[in-house]
């Protein structure tokens, strides 16, 4: 049998070495011992029975621990090892050095006059690949080895130890409720026994056998056959020597007995796509947030401010690594005073063009713009930034890669066993089982993996629609009705109020938003409040407002001679606002595709457009919700956001002719987060309606709304927001109190953002004329395609 080549690779801990390395446990003999294993008191062991030396040689053993390893026989202890490639096996313990019989196919094997088995290692012989005469000592090798040099390396056998993970771990994996998976599965280094090395696990309950392979074994992992873990499904190996920074997937032998090799679904690292191998690692990062985290468990996110810049992290700045990202990500955020970035979807993706929504390691923050510590100091600097992070989380899919969770062990695992539930119909991908137990566990773990250990403050869950519907963009007789002949998800349902329930119950001050985009009763109702339609409510904390974000883009759209036929478009938000707790979002998902940017939406000419995108935003941070926009929106640029280029900064460039009209905006958006922090009236009661009040919200033919918020104390802000292209003098407006004057506090219009600065500059004292259905009234001027706040003075 020839030698396999030595490794160069220093970090290969289990691996043939030329007589240049140096460290423990290595050694060369040029001169290979005589193979007299029976002068050492070793005797011939039991050969294997076929089935099982078989089944070993094909990786479809589920027990080769029994196998392999040392073990009690009548008259001494049998010991058994698999070492492919191997020219010969030693066992080495205290005062003993016993040379084992080969068998064959890499087997090696012997019975010594042994009691109980000692602590011992293996000194492994290969063949060094180079004649006697290359070699760098000069030493020969006897004839009869052809010559060859040998190596000889010391290691651990992984078969003399005991199952590294416990029995409570897998009780709770088997009951679905192991809410730490990401502690029990995947690649672990670890102190067992009293020796370093990783444990590997991995749930594959239909495969007949599985191997490890890596880079620590050439991966070829037919020495490394794992043991089931019984009824768990769980599979188990423990590897000595193996740590940090060592590269692996696992080899399953399907039960057909055909072969495919996997990436870890638990893995927490991974290589950089395309390459897609799992990495062993573990954090070493030191948090400093906290004074956030003692904060954040203190606050309300409903009756809190909560202002959001939504980032693709890979293009925000292309190039950048997440420390570089830690470094400029935080400041330009705190400068412009949102509270929250929320990231498109960081777990780790092969194809960049998804965005992040095709996720293939969900426990894994993309390699691309560095390691998973890295990550931790993005998320640690915008914490000691005061800027919380909000993640997108994508448990609604995933795709098909033949070398990730796609039929993972042989059989639909992860996906459902019907081909038609399975199957996502709009985007080629495959559907979560929700109704499998450790499915759930799966992705319930994952949404509290990312609050625990990487401090992130909220999950916004995308396509939560796709998952609650069972005809979701499938026509008639392509889907099955619910037990109850509903087209309702009822394990989708379940899924998700787990989630959020567990989440909300380990993690304080975390919340969970939705991407909802149906009437759905009660996302963000508690589990256990049972709605009109029999179901109790999903749990979420907020919900993205899709109805608004359609209505009120399709109202600014049109030009404003024709918006009087549309101005419910802009009214009809405030029928549902107090029926779930809402985000007003304008994301990515409206700036690309030909739909694009928010300002290039807008009608008229240059000056026009940038108008009418002051006056959608200053109407948005005043309208009942929270508020999300898109990085590049904030300084108004004109092309789609495109994931190859990013932003287009260079609008803000001084040596651009119109950048002063892009900063404009960018300091109108400041503006509009420094006021609506500073006023409660705008945040504190979103979700109840007695913070609203409609002073004006028939003035079709004006293109105006104009209407109150009130804090809990009662203390009100006015907006007024005119969509028509004149400046109106003297409008009239009802307010509650005659005896209070009214001062302006924002106005899209003024110069200093880009507009005409038609403004109110004094004080607008009340009279005594009633109006709306208020006792007294003010009159202002409103500006052409503006919107104005005003307080009491």
């Amino acid at each position: 049998m020839s030698a396999r080549p030595p490794s160069r690779n220093s970090s290969v801990p289990d691996g043939p070495r030329r007589t240049s390395d140096t460290g423990p446990g290595r050694r060369q003999s040029a001169a290979p011992p005589p193979r007299t294993g029976a002068s050492h008191g070793v005797r011939a062991a039991r050969p294997l029975a076929d089935g099982d030396r078989e089944r070993l040689l094909a990786g479809a053993h589920h027990d080769p621990h029994a196998l392999l390893g040392a073990h009690s026989v009548r008259g001494g202890m049998e010991l058994r090892v698999l070492r492919p490639f191997a020219r010969s096996v030693t066992m080495l313990a205290k005062g003993l050095r016993a040379e084992l019989h080969e068998d064959g196919d890499g087997f090696f094997s012997g019975v010594l006059p042994l009691r109980t088995a000692p602590e011992y290692q293996l000194l492994v012989a290969y063949d060094s690949g180079e004649t006697s005469d290359e070699a760098s000592d000069g030493d020969a090798g006897d004839a009869s080895d052809g010559n060859r040099a040998r190596i000889e390396i010391e290691v651990q056998d992984p078969y003399r130890f005991l199952p590294s993970l416990g029995e409570l771990d897998l009780h709770l994996i088997g009951e679905g409720r192991h809410e730490e998976l990401w502690r029990a599965l995947g690649a672990h280094p670890m102190t067992h026994q009293g020796v370093t090395g990783t444990r590997f696990t991995v749930w594959a309950p239909n495969a007949q056998g599985v191997r490890v392979v890596g880079d620590f074994n050439y991966w070829d992992g037919t020495g490394y056959p794992m043991r089931s873990l019984g009824s768990s499904g769980v599979w188990e190996l423990f590897l000595p020597g193996v740590g940090e920074g060592a590269l692996y997937k696992f080899d399953i032998a399907r039960p057909d007995g055909s072969h495919t090799l996997r990436a870890d679904p638990m893995a927490r690292r991974t290589e950089v796509p395309p390459a897609n191998a799992s990495i062993v690692t573990e954090s070493h990062h030191v948090w400093r947030d906290d004074e956030w985290l003692a904060r954040r468990a203190d606050r309300t996110v409903h009756e809190s401010p909560l202002s959001v810049y939504e980032v693709h992290l890979g293009s925000w700045r292309p190039g950048l690594t997440y420390r570089q990202l830690a470094v400029q990500l935080p400041a330009y955020v705190k400068d412009l005073g949102f509270t929250h970035v929320e990231l498109m979807p960081v777990a780790e993706h092969p194809f960049g063009g998804s965005w992040g929504y095709q996720v293939t390691g969900f426990y894994a923050p993309t390699a691309r713009m560095g390691t998973p510590d890295d990550f931790r100091h993005l998320v640690d600097a915008l914490h000691r930034a005061g800027i919380g992070v909000i993640v997108d989380w994508v448990p609604a899919h995933f795709p098909k890669d033949d070398w990730a969770l796609a039929q993972f062990d042989g059989r639909p695992l992860y996906e459902h066993a019907d081909p038609a539930r399975a199957a996502h119909p709009d985007w080629g991908t495959l559907e979560f089982d929700y109704g499998r137990k450790e499915v759930r566990n799966f992705l319930v773990a994952n949404a509290v993996y990312w609050c625990e250990e990487f401090h992130i403050d909220g999950l916004r869950v995308d396509a939560v629609a796709s998952m609650l519907y069972l005809d979701y963009s499938r026509e008639q007789g392509e889907w099955t009705p619910n037990e109850h002949g509903g087209r309702e998800n009822l394990d989708a349902v379940g899924f998700l109020q787990e989630m959020n329930a567990t989440v909300y119950r380990r993690c304080p001050g975390v919340v969970t938003v939705a991407e909802e985009s149906t009437a759905w009763d009660g996302v963000t109702r508690a589990t256990h409040h049972v709605g009109p339609g029999g179901f109790g409510g999903l749990g979420f904390g907020l919900k993205w407002n899709m109805g608004w974000m359609h209505d009120s883009l399709g109202y600014v759209a049109h030009e404003p001679v024709h918006r009087k036929f549309h101005h419910n478009e802009m009214t009809f938000s405030m029928v549902y606002a107090y029926s779930e707790n809402y985000v007003l979002p304008i994301s990515h998902d409206e700036v690309v595709h030909g739909k694009r940017s928010l300002v290039s939406k807008m009608p008229g000419d240059w000056w026009q457009q940038r108008a009418n995108h002051r006056a959608y935003l200053g109407f948005m941070w005043a309208h009942p919700g929270k508020q999300l926009l898109f990085m590049g929106q904030e300084f108004a640029q004109g092309a789609e956001w495109s994931e190859g280029h990013g932003p287009d900064w260079w609008l803000l460039d001084p040596s651009y002719a119109a950048e002063a009209d892009h900063r404009g905006v960018r300091d109108l958006v400041r503006e509009l987060n420094t006021v609506y922090a500073a006023t409660p009236a705008l945040w504190q009661r979103d979700t109840v309606p007695e913070g609203f009040a409609w002073v004006v919200g028939d003035a079709a033919e004006d293109n105006v709304f104009a209407f109150l918020r009130h804090a809990a104390d009662g203390s009100p802000l006015l907006a007024v927001s005119n969509f028509s292209p004149v400046v109106r003098h003297e409008y009239r407006l009802g307010v509650p109190d005659a005896a209070q004057a009214w001062t302006e506090v924002l106005n899209t219009d003024a110069a200093r953002y880009g507009g005409g600065d038609v403004l109110n500059p004094d004080p607008l004292k009340p009279e005594s004329v009633a109006s709306h259905g208020r006792p007294g009234s003010i009159q202002l001027t409103l500006p052409p395609l503006a919107t104005v706040w005003l307080r009491p003075v």
